[in-house]
C-alpha cells in the first residue's frame, strides 16, 4: 500500500527521483500515465494489469468508454528506475500535469500520484475546505 506525501524536483532532462518509500512497492519497472485532476498515475506492473483488465471490459459501444480508454492508454509509458533511483518522465506527460520543477509525489493506496507542487496545493486547499462534505457523500458507498 502506498501512503504519504513527498516533495521532489524534476531536472532539466525530465528525471525525477522516486521516493525511497515507494521504490519497493513500485518495483524497478512500472507504468505512468495521465491521471485525473491534472496529475499522473503510477502503477506497479501487477496493479496495472488489473486496471487494464477492468478497462478492457468497458463497452466499445459507449462513447465515454472509448474516450477514456484512449486518453488513459495513449499516455501510458513503462518507466524503469535507474541506479540513482530516478525515472524519466516524457515531455508529453510533464506538460499534461504541469510538471516543471517542483513536484509532489503522494501515495494513494494502490497507486502513486505525481503532481505539480502548485496544482497539488491548489487542489488540496479546495478539497480541504470540503473534506467533511466529501466524506459524508461517500458514506453511501459503505466505506
Amino acid at each position: 500500500m502506498f501512503m504519504g506525501e513527498f516533495q521532489h524536483n524534476i531536472d532539466i532532462k525530465g528525471r525525477m527521483i522516486v521516493p525511497a518509500k515507494f521504490r519497493e512497492g513500485l518495483g524497478s519497472r512500472f507504468v505512468v500515465t495521465r491521471g485525473l485532476d491534472k496529475c499522473l498515475f503510477a502503477y506497479p506492473m501487477d496493479e496495472w494489469k488489473e486496471v487494464e483488465g477492468k478497462l478492457r471490459q468497458l463497452p466499445l459501444t459507449k462513447k465515454d468508454a472509448r474516450a477514456f480508454t484512449r486518453f488513459f492508454f495513449s499516455g501510458a509509458i513503462e518507466c524503469e528506475v535507474d541506479k540513482q533511483g530516478r525515472i524519466n518522465i516524457p515531455q508529453t506527460l510533464r506538460s499534461y500535469a504541469g510538471l516543471e520543477k517542483e513536484c509532489v509525489v503522494i501515495g494513494v493506496s494502490s497507486r502513486v500520484e505525481l503532481w505539480s507542487r502548485e496544482i497539488w496545493e491548489d487542489y488540496f486547499s479546495e478539497s480541504e475546505n470540503s473534506f467533511a462534505e466529501i466524506a459524508e457523500n461517500l458514506m453511501d458507498l459503505d466505506i
